[in-house]
């Protein structure tokens, strides 16, 4: 696999954990939202990412024998984000401006606890990529150096 390959597999992958965090930023911030601007409740977002990977899925044995050109790889085709469907969660308060007549306020059931979850693991993942491309990088010096 090229240098370049890797270095662009490398980027796709800290562009996508990097928008992956600023979702899930959204998330956590909006856990106590009762209504957007368009006076909806608030829907937490996901970023889902495609790749060319899809014909590397399959039985492990059929996956290890293919003759894939893993050359033609280049990461992450694309991206996009999408409302994560949740259904509301109904908290006493009788005394907030959005209280309904019985005294429930309407909140997103977003979960702070898986919420920082996949926090922690898009910032290893993205902290993965970096060592990636550190490690790319060093390689191709190394051998512009062998050329000497």
């Amino acid at each position: 696999m090229a240098v370049d390959s890797i270095l662009t597999i490398s980027e796709t992958g800290m562009d996508f954990q990097r928008k992956r965090l600023e979702a899930i930023a959204a998330n956590i911030a909006n856990a106590n939202t009762t209504r957007s601007a368009s006076g909806e409740l608030y829907q937490p977002i996901d970023v889902v990412a495609t790749s060319g990977l899809q014909p590397l899925l399959g039985p492990f044995d059929a996956v290890l024998h293919s003759q894939m050109d893993v050359g033609s790889l280049n990461g992450i085709e694309s991206m996009e984000l999408l409302e994560r469907p949740v259904e509301s969660k109904l908290l006493f308060d009788p005394n907030h401006p959005s209280a309904n007549a019985q005294g429930f306020v309407e909140l997103p059931n977003i979960d702070p606890v898986v919420e920082m979850t996949n926090l922690v693991a898009a910032t290893r993942a993205y902290e993965a990529n970096v060592r990636v491309m550190n490690a790319a990088k060093a390689m191709a010096i190394k051998a512009l150096e062998l050329g000497k």
